[in-house]
């Protein structure tokens, strides 16, 4: 399981693990304002790259080894083109988390949180 450094939920990890079977297991968000594109479509538990309705990737992922195979240890990789290849052959699958999650990867963001947490700490965190 990798949950990326710059991010604020309320996901449930336990039950994340319980649920992953295939090579990756993307939670996946709403589209926050800045990026309201999205990253990937999701369709009965399954991840694409193409399509209509795409979601943000919540930086929250379970991978198998496997998924890394092609990888020289010790090399630099990027994990999207890793993602794309395994969701062209049916690998991926993903859940739409609907709870607390937000991108902090900017001083403004973290900031902004700051603020609503000292404002109603219960409501993000409850």
């Amino acid at each position: 399981m990798v949950v990326n450094g710059d991010v604020f939920t309320d996901v449930d990890f336990g039950v994340l693990r319980l649920i992953a079977q295939d090579v990756a297991h993307l939670v996946m968000v709403n589209n926050p304002p800045q990026h309201a594109n999205g990253d990937f479509v999701l369709q009965h538990d399954r991840l694409s790259t193409e399509g209509s309705g795409k979601l943000t990737f919540s930086g929250v992922g379970i991978y198998a080894p496997s998924l890394f195979a092609g990888i020289t240890r010790g090399e630099a990789a990027k994990l999207a083109p890793l993602l794309k290849d395994a969701m062209a052959h049916g690998l991926v699958s993903g859940c739409h988390h609907r709870g607390e999650w937000h991108d902090i990867g900017t001083p403004e963001r973290l900031q902004a949180l700051d603020s609503q947490l000292l404002i109603s700490p219960q409501k993000l965190t409850s």
